[in-house]
């Protein structure tokens, strides 16, 4: 059996667009569970199978993956038929592994950094900064591309796409970026994620990521 814990409005938002992309969405149980969140709001769930009790985690019989980046590899190749991740061997295998870890290894500190205000040459000696990211970006989609890895669609652009469904001011100013954003973020997973976060949150509550 496989089971999705998750949290509205959370990095586990993208995994729900994954299940959906995947057409996976009545083949795995979705367990909604409530998390502490920065803005004080949320508590400790016991459902909650992460070590660190955070979101998502994806239990498969036994089996326990956590980390976003985990989750998508891992169901991308149970659900190959999907086509949302080059199969080893493949030319574009290489370039795919490197955006799904490149999303979570730098991009998401160097956006908490900058949420932060933090600043100092070690953080951008190991992660780099914003500049740097918006610029691998603008320079990806230079030559007209739809998609990370050119005209196909994959659980990559999912993941390095999610930041900018909530920080979308932090996003490259650039046309080519914005439009892959606008591309992905306007593909049927998305709004059926947000349906499905909505039904759980607070209507009282801001979205917050």
């Amino acid at each position: 059996m496989l089971t999705l814990y998750h949290a509205y409005w959370s990095r586990a938002t993208r995994m729900l667009a994954l299940l959906h992309e995947l057409d996976a969405v009545d083949q795995v149980r979705r367990v909604h569970i409530d998390i502490a969140r920065q803005a004080g709001q949320g508590e400790f769930d016991a459902r909650n199978p992460h070590p660190d009790h955070k979101v998502p985690t994806l239990v498969h019989d036994a089996a326990v993956i956590t980390e976003s980046a985990a989750i998508a590899l891992y169901l991308t190749e149970l659900f190959p038929e999907a086509g949302l991740a080059p199969s080893p061997g493949e030319a574009d295998r290489g370039p795919f592994l490197t955006w799904l870890v490149y999303s979570v290894s730098v991009m998401e500190p160097v956006y908490n950094h900058h949420a932060a205000a933090l600043d100092h040459p070690i953080l951008r000696a190991s992660f780099r900064g914003v500049p740097e990211v918006s610029q691998r970006l603008v320079d990806t989609f230079a030559d007209g591309r739809e998609y990370l890895l050119g005209d196909r669609f994959t659980a990559a652009d999912l993941m390095v796409q999610s930041p900018f469904q909530w920080m979308r001011d932090w996003a490259p100013e650039d046309a080519k970026v914005q439009a892959w954003i606008d591309r992905v973020g306007s593909r049927p997973s998305q709004a059926w994620a947000q349906k499905i976060d909505a039904e759980h949150a607070p209507s009282d509550m801001e979205t917050q990521a």
